[in-house]
């Protein structure tokens, strides 16, 4: 088994029936700004930080009210390093920028491990720009 390595926090999501009024606050009162990715549902919003945040609507994310993903180097390993820890882990999906997976942890909640697509990479700084 190999180790994963977890570069940091780069996705949180929730899931709600007041989905308008929660893209409205983040936008209006957050100052947040709203972004789109090809693939994906839900109301995205660009942090400085290079994260997302993105509100969906209710089971929009599956089955969880929230989501967290964590940034992996490489999606593959970690998926095999977390079955064979016993995690109940899904498939390998992905969208315009990143592959990603959900599984479960032993808190029995549901968290995302997420890898960026290359060509999202700046050469300047090797950061994402959304």
């Amino acid at each position: 088994m190999t180790n994963m390595r977890i570069l940091g926090l780069v996705f949180a999501g929730s899931s709600t029936s007041n989905r308008q009024e929660m893209t409205d606050f983040l936008h209006n009162t957050l100052s947040l700004e709203p972004t789109q990715v090809e693939g994906v549902e839900a109301d995205l919003f660009a942090l400085p930080d290079g994260s997302t945040f993105a509100v969906a609507s209710p089971a929009g994310m599956g089955d969880t009210p929230r989501s967290i993903g964590f940034l992996v180097d490489n999606l593959t390993e970690a998926a095999e390093t977390l079955r064979a820890s016993g995690a109940t882990v899904g498939p390998i999906a992905e969208n315009a920028q990143e592959r990603y997976l959900h599984f479960r942890a032993p808190d029995a909640q549901l968290y995302e491990l997420v890898e960026r697509k290359p060509l999202h990479l700046t050469s300047a700084d090797s950061k994402i720009t959304r």
